[in-house]
């Protein structure tokens, strides 16, 4: 049975919603078994034990939040040059854009030798004020049927083989 690994970090709540969605999404895959795990509980034998990876996080100041870097940081060298070729995708809660931790992500990926299968999904809260940014985020039917979506195709691209 393949494994589908999603890792996230949220400050605010919006990329666990959106981990929480995904899984939802992969679990109709019965082919595939779907492990959620926060990034700072992920570690090396984790990744190394999954076939397929789902990486959920919010943007800070352009970039992935500190917490996801530190999870890429801390397993780069024990993984490295052992997962070449292995299925990915990206999903990002993002005050604006997002793009930036989007791209990082990508470079960080490209990097571990993994390989994207999806666009990045940019979720967007539109939170810019200290006060927004800093609330508790709430993500609407829509934002959270793209993430059940993304999830589900991982898995079934999974189980099917392709790839």
């Amino acid at each position: 049975m393949k494994t589908l690994l999603i890792v996230w970090h949220s400050r605010t709540g919006a990329a666990w919603q959106m981990a929480g969605a995904a899984v939802a999404g992969a679990e109709a895959e019965r082919e595939v078994a779907v492990r959620l795990l926060p990034a700072a509980e992920t570690g090396a034998a984790d990744v190394l034990s999954a076939d397929g990876y789902l990486f959920a996080c919010p943007e800070n100041l352009a970039s992935m939040s500190g917490e996801m870097k530190e999870f890429f940081d801390r397993s780069y060298y024990p993984c490295l040059e052992r997962l070449n070729g292995r299925p990915y995708a990206a999903m990002i809660a993002a005050g604006s854009d997002g793009t930036g931790a989007a791209r990082q992500l990508a470079r960080i990926a490209t990097g571990w030798r993994l390989k994207p299968v999806a666009e990045p999904l940019i979720v967007g809260t539109h939170a810019q004020t200290p006060q927004a940014i800093l609330a508790a985020k709430t993500l609407s039917a829509a934002q959270l049927a793209a993430c059940r979506q993304l999830g589900a195709a991982l898995a079934a691209g999974l189980a099917m083989g392709v790839f």
